[in-house]
């Protein structure tokens, strides 16, 4: 039989791909796993030990691997990266924080802290980002790290559920806006994942089991679960995807 459909590609040679927070958990992992696709990767943090070694790393078998030191909540360095380097393909808009309290334990410095990381910074790395796209005539992928506490509320999580409610309003919007200029925008929301950042909590047995109730799978996610839905959104595969959000959650949105 002839004319079988073929599954677009998942690989991404030629492609550059621009990650922040690269140095540990799913940015690391979102690094590693855009390599491993055939992406260029340029890994961005604050500072340089973690994402040297992890640029290391990945060269050493044979990735195409660079790293950049850039605080992203400094907008003039925002500009000044993009404007210094060739438009990216992708983007992997990762960095951010959490501050997990009571609301009326919040203070305005932790509102200030987290709002201005995920909220702030991230749309300005977006916004130059897609700029430096349509400068260059170029089609994009945009991909943000959202939260399952992006479409539900939890408590202890006001602070960190407003960002991320924020962060999926944005993404849909990004989108329409950015449609015309073949640049796509999308969200993946995980569940709570183990990380260098959130393996601390999980110390917390009483806390540990909370979460492990509402994740219907029973277990806690891991990076390497985010990898696969990375390429994913990078890639030809999701090419009629935008302003959506791929929600990777063991089950704990289904109720």
């Amino acid at each position: 039989m002839t004319g079988l459909p073929r599954t677009p590609s998942l690989r991404l040679d030629g492609k550059r791909a621009l990650i922040t927070g690269a140095g540990r958990g799913i940015g690391l992992a979102a690094a590693a796993a855009l390599g491993e696709a055939g992406a260029a990767v340029t890994l961005v943090a604050r500072t340089s030990a973690e994402i040297d070694a992890a640029a290391r790393a990945m060269a050493g078998r044979g990735d195409d691997a660079r790293c950049a030191v850039l605080n992203v909540g400094d907008l003039a360095a925002v500009r000044g990266f993009f404007r210094d380097n060739p438009a990216f393909d992708i983007l992997v808009n990762n960095a951010g924080t959490n501050r997990p309290k009571p609301m009326q334990d919040v203070t305005e410095h932790d509102f200030d802290a987290v709002i201005g990381l995920n909220v702030k910074s991230a749309f300005f790395v977006a916004q130059a980002a897609a700029q430096a796209l349509i400068a260059a005539g170029k089609p994009g992928s945009l991909i943000h790290m959202g939260s399952q506490m992006g479409h539900v509320g939890g408590p202890n999580r006001s602070l960190y559920c407003a960002s991320k409610w924020a962060l999926e309003g944005m993404n849909k919007a990004f989108a329409l806006d950015l449609a015309r200029h073949r640049i796509r925008s999308n969200t993946i929301a995980p569940t709570f994942i183990e990380t260098p950042m959130t393996r601390p909590f999980f110390e917390d047995a009483a806390f540990r089991a909370s979460v492990l109730e509402r994740i219907k799978l029973g277990r806690l996610g891991t990076v390497e679960d985010l990898m696969g839905a990375i390429v994913f959104l990078a890639s030809d595969a999701s090419a009629l995807m935008t302003g959506s959000s791929l929600v990777v959650d063991g089950g704990w949105t289904a109720d």
